[in-house]
């Protein structure tokens, strides 16, 4: 292998294999593609289908798309079609993709770091506007969401966007999607060190290169400096997590494997302090070894965690460093685990500068772009021009003055974005659902948001921290197993006998503090009409039976099946 990764062949070279094909890694010689995804791949990169769109598609309409394009490649540009509107859950695994497919698309705008100025969120807010029926969701990985785009719209809304300096570039596909970054890199006081420098090298020697365009499946990462840890490391792909070494100082500490969906693992720590320098060399490595050495026989075993699963850390570490780096790694120190439950920087913070970062929350990520455009002006009249997204459905505006905070703070609540939330406005977070996602079961957005109103009426004085997270089908976009509250949705029975949209619940799981997933109660399950009283009834149980100081999370370990149902 090559010392920088960046100069790695796509594959290595084709050489014949005998009748066994493995799992169909590069790596040792297992070429032949063992699934449709794996031949579009071979028969086209995805980068390529752009031209596409922008000479053929665009302009003979959605007819005109070819089915492997449609379903494949054009998520390298960050199109997904979206759901026809009134097909039920139960269908969702019944009927064929074509069935599902609406002619419209979402389109997910990539924002590494979750960095942008006010003017790049007015031309967001803008084209949400003109092309998207005013939709314009906040996700969970720091992008924003469009939907019902058409697909003769896609070269121009592409010419807007990459004319502000954003792009959605495999924004979704087999491929290096967004990398998250803390959204208060390089301002906020108790930063360990800034890791924007390592964000931007890897997006340019990584992000469209069609050496790193062909992966088994996608690959998550995430950068942070932050104490706080403010980025889900734990089920990223990859993730840089910041320390400060005895001896070195400032630098990162290196996870690898973790992941959700169906078979969730939580990345482990390789034991590696990387610096600041060395970061994108490293991702070069991890990266490299998930094109060249990962599962692509089984769509369902194609991520990372399943090769480190089989591997272990030790073996990881050592072809990182013999096959990839050419050099060994630095022995570091684990985090430190954060001082503060809530990690989403929500609330008026002092910045290392003096001025402050103000970060508010709409309700489950859905907001819209009229509002978009109203957030931008309130930016730039009170703060630098420089706002960012955040890895929990959440904004925030830097750079304001001391006596500028209040009048900030006020325009913010006139739009419905709170600064003080309540903890269930702040701890809420849902999936696209079945609005718009073919794979969904059931509806989360308003579910999520009318599950906020009612709890704020009932537990009015409900101050502890809680994450309940919403999903609308079993592959955990939305995180389900690592919230206080998670809900999986499912189609599930009443008590009238007819079949409801519903959800299975977990209980008790976490990131950062102690992390881990959520608890099954056996055969624990609600509809969607009664998760309010169901949820009220669980924290109340909890107000009623905690110890001094428990978490939510804590006291799920000790309960009862019967407090929890």
């Amino acid at each position: 292998m090559a010392d920088s990764p960046s100069a790695s062949p796509a594959a290595p070279p084709r050489r014949k294999t005998g009748r066994h094909r493995g799992e169909g890694q590069w790596a040792v010689g297992h070429f032949t593609p063992l699934n449709a995804n794996e031949q579009f791949k071979r028969d086209d990169d995805g980068l390529n289908v752009r031209t596409r769109i922008e000479t053929i598609y665009s302009k003979a309409g959605f007819d005109s798309i070819d089915p492997s394009d449609l379903r494949g490649r054009m998520r390298w540009w960050g199109l997904y079609t979206q759901r026809k509107p009134g097909i039920d859950g139960g269908k969702t695994a019944v009927l064929a993709p074509e069935e599902l497919d609406d002619e419209y698309f979402m389109l997910r705008v990539r924002i590494d770091g979750g960095r942008l100025t006010t003017t790049q969120l007015r031309v967001i807010g803008e084209i949400s506007q003109e092309f998207a029926r005013g939709t314009a969701d906040l996700t969970d990985r720091q992008n924003i969401q469009y939907h019902w785009i058409r697909i003769e719209d896609v070269p121009e809304i592409w010419r807007r966007l990459e004319a502000v300096g954003l792009s959605t570039t495999e924004a979704c596909g087999d491929t290096p999607r967004v990398i998250l970054g803390s959204p208060v890199a390089g301002i906020a006081e108790d930063e360990i060190l800034d890791g924007t420098p390592a964000i931007e090298e890897i997006h340019r020697r990584f992000i469209g290169n069609p050496d790193f365009s062909n992966l088994p499946r996608k690959f998550k990462s995430a950068v942070s400096g932050s104490p706080l840890l403010d980025v889900a490391h734990e089920i990223n792909d990859v993730a840089f997590v910041g320390v400060r070494h005895p001896e070195h100082g400032p630098g990162f500490d290196l996870w690898v494997g973790g992941g959700l969906s169906t078979n969730p693992r939580i990345g482990v720590r390789l034991g590696a302090w990387v610096p600041l320098e060395d970061v994108a060399d490293v991702y070069g490595g991890v990266i490299g070894i998930f094109r060249d050495y990962g599962y692509r026989r089984l769509r369902n075993r194609a991520r990372l965690k399943f090769l480190l699963a089989d591997w272990g850390p030790q073996r990881f570490r050592r072809v990182l460093e013999e096959e990839y780096l050419g050099r060994p790694l630095t022995d570091g120190p684990a985090p430190d685990q954060p001082v503060e439950r809530w990690r989403d920087h929500v609330g008026a913070h002092r910045q290392k500068d003096g001025r402050f970062y103000v970060g508010f929350a709409p309700r489950v990520g859905r907001v819209d772009g009229a509002t978009l455009t109203k957030i931008a002006a309130l930016a730039e009249e009170h703060g630098s021009g420089r706002l960012r997204t955040t890895a929990e459905q959440k904004m925030i505006v830097l750079d304001v003055p001391g006596e500028q905070v209040a009048s900030l703070v006020a325009g913010l609540e006139a739009l419905d974005l709170r600064v003080g939330p309540s903890p269930f406005r702040r701890g809420t977070m849902a999936c696209t659902g079945i609005e718009f996602c073919k794979l969904a079961i059931v509806e989360t957005k308003a579910r999520g948001a009318s599950l906020i109103d009612e709890l704020e009426r009932r537990l009015p004085d409900f101050d502890e921290p809680l994450t309940i997270n919403i999903n609308g089908c079993p592959n955990a976009c939305a995180r389900i197993q690592v919230a206080d509250i998670g809900l999986k949705g499912q189609l599930v029975v009443d008590d009238d006998g007819h079949q409801v949209e519903g959800f299975q619940v977990h209980l008790g799981g976490a990131l950062g503090l102690e992390a881990g997933f959520g608890r099954k109660v056996r055969g624990l399950k609600v509809t969607s009409a009664q998760l309010p009283d169901y949820v009220e009834r669980v924290l109340r149980r909890f107000t009623e039976q905690r110890a001094d100081g428990e978490r939510f999370a804590q006291w799920v370990t000790r309960a009862s099946e019967e407090d929890l149902s």
